[in-house]
């Protein structure tokens, strides 16, 4: 029975040991009141003080350029031509036809340019237009000859035009230029001759071949030059459109002419929804990673800061259970993780508030009157907050405790950060919504949540729906997190761990020398992770392969890839760590031939299962997003009657079922079985069979059916019979698509199956006919490693489990 009373003892101890900690009040308090103001002042003192440097444009024939309109005010665009007038003081513009007294210029670009600077500019143009003027005769010639025969004069042209290029880049790059315009000789008199022509309602005999229009240099891959070019791009852009509109009126033509429709565009946005838009940035981001770091230090004190001030035996020795223990250093790291959330979140929602409201012009201003989130927001931020600390407290408390000094604490909590991080960035994406997928996975689920409700334009009753599944899924993940704090806390080997050195090569020459029959857990989460990284690795590869095939090569180019994938990436990393690690391949993968009932079960279980787990799957197709193509190409080619059946089961039912089960049932639940929990075992090893799919449906189907073929192998003691289950399973997959539609209503089967567009469906009376079946069979698998009658109860113990997987029938 827990007792509250301890719980609270321990919770005031531990709160006043962190309250005395001037690292942990600096995080928590300090460091949020201080900084966001801190940051707030110091953008805007950079505002005020900061003024972008302008950027070099050079104009060459410059005098070619049409009186009216003006392009060019001195040495600058006219500022008329940009939406920011204040724009055009960011392009300084040399042109060829200033003197070099420079008396056009104004006095602070004399007092800062010399004319040396401007000849050297300019001197470093006309080089560019030699070379550009080269590379252009190149082009020519070679569109005269890539449509001969002679490739190989082609071939040496093209090779001349690629070095041209080259010279050209590095030349631009390593000039002071960020953006060279070169302008047609007669570009104002052709200008003039073709408005002439409109106004007197002649034909316009415009030849490309003789008219020349500007030639704009750039260099995307320099910042400078690139955000040069978008500021020349707006002003050039807007002078064409002036000189449209005044040869239209020369004309007595309607200004509207070029565009006919012209849509007028409202924005309905309010001040509210752009403050909405903006908290919903900024707020799920901020609380996901202030809840986490919040428990990261404390959680780090209370774990292995016990540890090295040695006060963890005084504490174990105390009446308090190691479960009240636990839950009372949890409920401290809690109350940190949330007041860390909290404080940030405050200082930073009044430092932006204030920063809107003192930001006179700018981006900042557009926003308007920033108000705060309302009520109900505010309300689901606490609410949700908490279930979410709980999460983050119990896992950091968790590697904490695991860790033998706060240094080590610290390795092992930042990758937790690191993937706490990528969630957040993951759910900024304006394409990533709220769907109920998503509503159940950890953390994405709250942020996601969050953000929908902190938008003014999302139904609020469709948010509720999710509230649910979200706040249960975020409470269920926060008390599976503390399941485990708590198991690691009542583990003396977790809690008495030595520090020690480590030593690559002494750790490799005992991982060689000294082997046991099966594998580590670490090693079989190791192995899984492998697989995962080998997939990812090859992902790419795979799809160009499969592309570059022709529509007829394609399906045979994937299965011949996919028995590839299977023998490289799933089988071969469990074989070589089997044959390196352990000293026992027939005990590792449990190669033994199992009872003549297990195969029975297999083989009856597969045709259970398969019409149950379908139709689970196709019933929650509503859950899941949509299909990737090619997924949906490989079960086009699994249907498709024209493949040879042989080849696809080959594919996609013999190879998956060897490889996959030598891996997941062999090698990875040996290694997850060593804690001695079989049930565990299965479980570990059966989200790590669905996890390597990728796929959300398949995930969630391969871990279903991974928990049967869990069940199968440990009880069974044998790999083989998960085997046969997984090839008939995949098999039936398979021939589900292939079904002729007339097989049904000639084989009399309309009661208990009929044709969906995706093959097969399955009626309820046949599923609860399988329903049936299948807990029978696997209430008898289960029931095959129960003591008899006056033995101990050791199902789940370390012997009797190290004892079904090694004992041969």
């Amino acid at each position: 029975m827990i007792q509250w009373k301890n719980i609270k003892l321990i919770l005031m101890r531990e709160l006043r040991d962190q309250m005395r900690d001037r690292r942990t009040l600096f995080m928590v308090a300090i460091l949020p009141l201080l900084l966001y103001p801190a940051m707030g002042i110091g953008m805007v003192q950079m505002t005020v003080l900061f003024s972008e440097q302008p950027r070099t444009v050079v104009m060459l024939g410059a005098d070619e350029l049409p009186k009216h309109p003006q392009l060019l005010d001195g040495d600058q665009f006219v500022s008329n031509w940009f939406t920011i007038p204040s724009d055009a003081d960011k392009l300084r513009v040399i042109t060829d036809s200033q003197p070099a007294d420079t008396e056009n210029l104004d006095s602070e670009t004399t007092d800062t340019e010399s004319d040396s600077d401007r000849e050297e500019i300019l001197k470093q143009a006309r080089e560019l237009e030699l070379e550009l003027k080269q590379h252009q005769n190149l082009l020519d010639e070679w569109d005269k000859l890539k449509d001969r025969e002679d490739s190989s004069e082609a071939e040496l042209l093209l090779n001349e035009i690629t070095e041209t290029k080259e010279r050209l880049s590095k030349q631009f790059a390593e000039s002071k230029i960020q953006v060279l315009i070169i302008i047609p000789k007669g570009l104002s008199k052709e200008l003039e001759r073709v408005s002439e022509q409109l106004a007197r309602h002649e034909p316009i005999d415009f030849d490309p071949a003789v008219s020349s229009r500007p030639l704009v240099l750039e260099n995307r891959a320099d910042e400078k030059s690139k955000l040069a070019f978008i500021r020349v791009q707006e002003a050039m852009q807007a002078w064409e459109k002036a000189i449209l509109r005044a040869r239209l009126n020369r004309a007595n033509l309607p200004v509207s002419l070029p565009t006919p429709i012209n849509p007028e565009v409202i924005d309905l946005a309010q001040d509210d929804q752009l403050a909405a838009n903006l908290w919903s940035k900024l707020f799920p981001a901020l609380l996901i990673i202030m809840a986490a770091t919040g428990a990261f230090y404390p959680a780090i004190d209370l774990g292995a800061g016990e540890k090295e001030r040695g006060t963890m035996e005084t504490l174990l020795i105390s009446p308090a259970k190691r479960t009240e223990i636990v839950l009372g250093k949890f409920l401290t790291v809690l109350v940190f993780s949330v007041s860390t959330a909290l404080l940030n979140l405050a200082s930073m929602g009044f430092t932006g508030k204030h920063m809107v409201n003192v930001a006179g012009t700018g981006a900042l201003s557009k926003i308007g009157d920033l108000s705060f989130p309302s009520f109900s927001a505010l309300f689901w931020i606490v609410v949700l907050l908490i279930p979410l600390s709980g999460l983050f407290s119990a896992l950091c408390l968790s590697l904490a405790t695991f860790a033998r000094s706060s240094k080590e604490g610290q390795y092992y909590l930042t990758p937790l950060l690191m993937v706490t991080i990528g969630l957040t960035v993951f759910c900024l994406s304006p394409a990533v919504e709220i769907n109920p997928f998503y509503s159940l996975m950890p953390v994405v689920g709250v942020a996601l949540l969050l953000k929908a409700m902190l938008l003014s334009t999302v139904n609020a009753g469709i948010l509720y729906v999710y509230a649910i599944p979200v706040l249960v899924t975020s409470i269920g993940y926060s008390l599976l997190a503390l399941w485990w704090a708590i198991d690691q806390f009542q583990r003396e080997d977790v809690l008495f761990r030595e520090a020690e050195r480590f030593e690559v090569g002494l750790w490799l020459k005992h991982l060689m020398r000294t082997k046991d029959a099966l594998p580590s857990f670490a090693e079989a989460g190791f192995c899984f992770v492998i697989i995962m990284l080998l997939q990812f690795a090859v992902m790419n590869t795979m799809r160009d392969a499969i592309q570059m095939a022709t529509s007829a090569e394609r399906p045979t180019r994937m299965m011949q890839l996919l028995m590839i994938q299977q023998l490289a990436i799933i089988a071969t990393p469990a074989l070589m760590m089997g044959i390196m690690l352990t000293t026992s391949m027939r005990k590792t993968f449990r190669l033994y031939l199992p009872r003549f009932g297990f195969w029975i079960v297999a083989i009856v279980l597969a045709f259970a299962l398969h019409p149950l787990s379908q139709e689970l799957v196709s019933s929650l197709r509503w859950f899941f997003p949509a299909l990737p193509k090619g997924t949906v190409a490989v079960l086009q080619d699994m249907s498709d009657p024209n493949q040879a059946i042989w080849l696809i089961l080959l594919a996609f039912a013999l190879a998956p079922a060897v490889c996959e089960e030598l891996a997941f049932r062999g090698f990875i639940l040996s290694g997850f079985g060593r804690r001695g929990r079989a049930w565990l075992a299965i479980i570990l090893s059966s989200v790590t069979f669905g996890a390597m799919h990728m796929i959300p449906q398949q995930v969630f189907n391969a871990t279903l059916v991974g928990l049967a073929l869990g069940l199968i192998a440990v009880h069974s003691r044998s790999l083989f019979p998960g085997i046969v289950f997984h090839f008939i399973y995949n098999s039936l997959s398979i021939y589900r698509g292939r079904v002729p539609e007339k097989w049904v209503p000639e084989n009399g089967l309309q009661h208990f199956v009929s044709m969906g567009p995706e093959g097969l469906r399955y009626s309820w009376p046949l599923l609860l006919i399988c329903a049936a079946v299948a807990i029978v069979l696997l209430r008898w698998v289960a029931l095959q490693s129960q003591p008899a009658p006056g033995q101990p109860a050791e199902s789940l113990s370390l012997s009797s489990y190290d004892r079904r997987l090694t004992d041969s029938n």
